[in-house]
């Protein structure tokens, strides 16, 4: 019985260790592309499933589900581990952190799956760390925003109708008031930081929003609408750039970036100073319009170009998983093993690879 174990268990749990090894390479390989990433991720994720899934046709848990204790550090919390002896947990923490390897590659959104397991966990993930609910909702709403940020910079660059870019940047600038938001609970030792990032990109792109919105008021010949349009792009740029500096001197987890430094941020600021002093111009020479006291409410809507989630799916189990190899497994061998294996080693944080973008089109995503 031993050898027939041996034989079936260990290549399974060999080359899990193995494709685990493999994507935490992933995260640090500045050569990974999206393909690549899937079939690491794929790889890993279609093994731990084995642990996870039933085999046995039963509805009972999976009896491997609790073998293994993992570890892992988080987002906002240094370098302080949390740890459970869950398979669903390694699961949901490897899927957390492959969605935030797409979201620095800014190629699609991968962050919804982890709600199917989440709450399956037999230990509640703690305030503040990676599997919170807040952490997480923060991170898509933000996800979605900043694909935003790559459709209105393309709308900039391709000269689209103004009403367009204000509506998408007014819709940008929601879903970073509503990732700030989603923060305001959590402590401020961990989140002031990231929620001045938030709250300097919402005005940024409520600046945006109010500058275009502007031109599309001058277009329709309502030059003292537009002035005051263009006044509270004004203001709003303004509050982006303190809260820059604000952002840059509050400690807390995380690298900082420096969007104030970014050829993006500078160009609005002229933009609106062009546009502004073209409106007052031509309301001396040709308009004589009335500017108003208050700002104009926006309340547009995007018609096209907002960005949505691509779904993610979990590969299909290994074949390797099957019931034959599941019944031959012994728990209590493996609690045996387990009690003779040396201490565990420190959790090391993982270093970011320095992704540089590809073109500068001044548009970088954090």
């Amino acid at each position: 019985v031993t050898m027939i174990i041996y034989r079936n268990i260990m290549p399974i749990r060999i080359d899990l260790r193995a494709t685990r090894a493999r994507l935490l390479e992933m995260f640090t390989d500045v050569t990974c592309n999206p393909e690549i990433m899937k079939n690491a991720t794929d790889a890993y994720f279609s093994l731990l499933q084995g642990f996870i899934l039933s085999l046995d046709g039963t509805t009972q848990e999976n009896k491997m589900r609790f073998i293994q204790n993992f570890k892992w550090t988080d987002t906002l919390q240094g370098n302080t581990p949390s740890a459970q002896q869950d398979a669903v947990f390694e699961l949901a923490s490897m899927a957390f952190n492959v969605a935030l390897w797409y979201t620095k590659f800014a190629s699609r959104l991968a962050g919804k799956e982890k709600y199917v397991h989440i709450p399956r966990l037999i230990t509640p993930a703690e305030k503040g760390r990676d599997l919170d609910p807040r952490v997480i909702d923060a991170y898509i709403i933000q996800c979605q925003a900043e694909a935003q940020e790559v459709t209105i910079a393309r709308a900039i660059e391709l000269k689209h109708n103004a009403t367009l870019i204000a509506a998408l940047a007014f819709e940008t600038a929601n879903f970073y008031q509503k990732a700030d938001h989603t923060l305001n609970t959590l402590e401020p030792e961990c989140s002031s930081k990231w929620r001045k990032y938030l709250q300097l990109k919402q005005h940024f792109y409520m600046a945006y929003a109010y500058c275009y919105h502007g031109q599309t008021l001058l277009a329709s010949d309502k030059c003292g609408e537009a002035i005051r349009s263009l006044q509270e792009a004004e203001k709003c740029y303004s509050r982006a750039e303190g809260l820059c500096k604000e952002y840059r001197q509050t400690k807390g987890p995380g690298t900082t970036a420096k969007p104030s430094e970014q050829l993006f941020f500078l160009k609005l600021g002229s933009l609106i100073k062009n546009t502004l002093e073209k409106c007052q111009r031509e309301n001396g020479f040709i308009y004589f319009h009335k500017v108003p006291a208050e700002a104009p409410q926006l309340e547009l809507k995007a018609s096209y170009g907002l960005a949505e989630p691509v779904p993610f799916e979990l590969p299909p189990l290994s074949e390797q998983c099957t019931a034959e190899v599941y019944a031959t497994f012994d728990l209590t061998k493996g609690a045996k093993n387990d009690k003779a294996k040396p201490k565990e080693e420190e959790v090391k944080p993982v270093k970011e690879p320095d992704l540089k973008p590809q073109k500068d089109t001044g548009c970088v995503i954090s």
